[in-house]
């Protein structure tokens, strides 16, 4: 397991509730980020869950437990690809965290134990899902993350 941390903090023009609803719900997920978050319980620790490609075979792309939930505030995840999932150095964890400032939000994601490939991939992916998100909420349309 490796100790590289990557911190990327994006301010919205929103409120916590629709951050929240918006990070957790697939319907929401599925429109600014291609892929939609699953659980097998309502975002409970210890539930399993699952982001999944909207793709018509809808891939799982990454998948791991919910350590942490603050409804709102903040939400831990272990983040692993499915076919490194038999290797525990290439477990990583995300933690999201939402804290409102004045009449807007601050989200703060932080993802850690990284390795290389992965810090690689979740630096461009990151900006790219987080300003998707600011634009989806701030305008009602989401930007291209695979562009």
């Amino acid at each position: 397991m490796s100790n590289e941390t990557y911190v990327y903090v994006i301010y919205i023009a929103s409120t916590p509730e629709k951050v929240w609803t918006a990070l957790l719900e697939g319907e929401l997920t599925r429109q600014y980020w291609r892929h939609e978050n699953q659980c097998d319980s309502d975002w409970r620790v210890g539930s399993k869950w699952k982001h999944v490609a909207d793709d018509e075979k809808n891939t799982v792309k990454i998948e791991g437990e919910v350590l942490e939930c603050l409804p709102q505030k903040r939400l831990v995840l272990t983040w692993i690809s499915p076919e490194r999932i038999a290797d525990e150095t290439k477990h990583t964890r995300v933690a999201i965290d939402i804290e409102e400032v004045g009449e807007m939000v601050r989200l703060t994601v932080t993802h850690d134990q990284l390795y290389p490939e992965m810090q690689q991939g979740i630096s461009k992916g990151w900006p790219r899902v987080l300003s998707s998100l600011k634009s989806f909420l701030e305008t009602g349309q989401p930007l291209d993350v695979f562009a």
